[in-house]
């Protein structure tokens, strides 16, 4: 029996039909390096996607790996309950240098949906604590995705991953969240007031006061197909929290530690959230961790005697796991020291360039976005009605197949294709990227 065979004897693959591994059998992954993998008979994959966007400064980095490698001959993992230990503080004494203003307090999880959990908890708790007891319910975006779990699925909008169960999810409020491509005022993100916020206005008007918080994906909505939406939207929604007495969280999993072309998303708009939820690139990819990080005045809310009840009676077996701060202390000491970011940003503008040369013009090209080294292609049936492929006819996936056979990983979202790939990736693997890209949209849509 073949690995491939073996791997489809026991193994539920996410976010797939498994039916579809009959005619395209799981890749066997024996190496990586970089922004390449390799598989058990040598081929090599551009990882332009970041392995589901965690990867941010390469396979087997071998600085990330000499810090593990130390961490593992002193401690592997220890309860975080009335115990701790030198890498969790150290982190973050690291992470406190670089956070928006005011964020102070680190809550530590194991994955992002169970970061936003924490956070949908402490914003709940937090305002029956100070007496907000109306406040009960959330607000969230259309077309917003914040994890797998039935509170982040909650705040979610996306019916792929949320319809079938919507009889177990909590009741939530939608704001109608931009959609600058397909924008209903005719205007555009580099330039527009955010005349789309009347919505949120609406929203809050009517549900303000019951409302505890509001959860958003500051600036990219992204299995949303990467959706990229101005700074002054997200700044009016803090101020509209500030006015509402509605906490803010912003969802940066997807997008912290450099992805965006700053260190966090928020910072763009120069706001601070008053819950921030990180994961993904936290550890560089290596480790599941995450944290939901927040302001001294929730965390005093939850401080008193034991017999007051007021504690945040939530937790994780792997909170704040040696090995995953180990990890994390070592990404944010390379973003410092190789200035990886500002390096990073030079790359994106390039890529995105690159881009445009190869497909803007192409007659299916409808739309090419990006922030950072974040690229999106929108594909289109026609560029002036902006109408997408049918989703039967699965052509983000036909790309995607065709793409690995000549050696490209990409993950599309319906109709997008897009890159995401790690902070290192340079000017020549970018330009044999998006020839391969450009090659793949070719072939199928010739």
């Amino acid at each position: 029996m073949t690995l491939e065979q073996k791997d489809l004897k026991y193994i539920w693959h996410p976010c797939s039909q498994m039916k579809d591994y009959e005619e395209f059998p799981p890749i066997i992954i024996e190496r990586g390096k970089g922004i390449y993998l390799y598989d058990k008979n040598g081929k090599e994959y551009m990882d332009i996607i970041s392995s589901w966007w965690c990867n941010l400064l390469g396979h087997c980095n071998e600085k990330i790996n000499a810090y593990i490698k130390k961490q593992l001959d002193k401690l592997e993992h220890v309860i975080f309950a009335n115990f701790s230990h030198e890498g969790a503080i150290e982190l973050c004494e690291e992470l406190i240098k670089i956070l928006p203003k005011g964020l102070t307090k680190f809550n530590f999880s194991d994955n992002g949906s169970s970061s936003v959990e924490a956070a949908l908890k402490m914003a709940f708790q937090y305002q029956h604590q100070i007496g907000n007891t109306k406040k009960k319910k959330f607000m969230c975006l259309t077309g917003g995705y914040h994890g797998e779990t039935i509170g982040a699925l909650s705040v979610g909008s996306l019916d792929l991953y949320a319809k079938i169960y919507k009889p177990m999810l909590m009741e939530t409020i939608h704001i109608e969240a931009p959609d600058c491509y397909r924008c209903r005022y005719n205007q555009n993100r580099e330039n527009c007031r955010c005349e789309c916020f009347s919505d949120a206005e609406k929203k809050f008007e009517k549900y303000g006061e019951e409302t505890c918080a509001v959860i958003a994906e500051p600036l990219l909505q992204a299995s949303a197909g990467m959706k990229i939406y101005p700074p002054l939207y997200l700044k009016k929604l803090r101020d509209m929290c500030d006015n509402h007495n509605v906490l803010f969280i912003a969802d940066e999993i997807a997008v912290n530690f450099g992805r965006t072309g700053k260190m966090f998303a928020c910072d763009h708009a120069g706001i601070s959230p008053d819950i921030m939820c990180v994961s993904k690139g936290l550890t560089g990819g290596y480790m599941p961790m995450s944290i939901t990080i927040t302001t001294d005045k929730i965390y005093n809310a939850f401080y008193g005697d034991y017999n007051e009840a007021k504690a945040f009676m939530h937790s994780h077996t792997y909170s704040g796991n040696p090995l995953g701060c180990c990890a994390a202390i070592a990404v944010q000491k390379i973003l410092r020291e190789d200035d990886i970011i500002n390096k990073a940003k030079a790359r994106a503008e390039y890529l995105n360039d690159k881009l445009k040369e190869k497909l803007l013009n192409h007659k299916n090209t409808g739309e090419i976005r990006n922030i950072g080294l974040i690229n999106a292609i929108e594909l289109v049936i026609d560029k002036n009605t902006k109408e997408g492929f049918d989703s039967k006819l699965r052509m983000g996936y036909q790309i995607y197949k065709n793409a690995l056979k000549r050696g490209l990983l990409l993950r599309p979202l319906g109709n997008v294709i897009y890159f995401n790939p790690p902070l290192i990736i340079n000017e020549e693997e970018i330009d044999k990227a998006v020839d391969l890209c450009a090659s793949s949209i070719n072939d199928i849509l010739s």
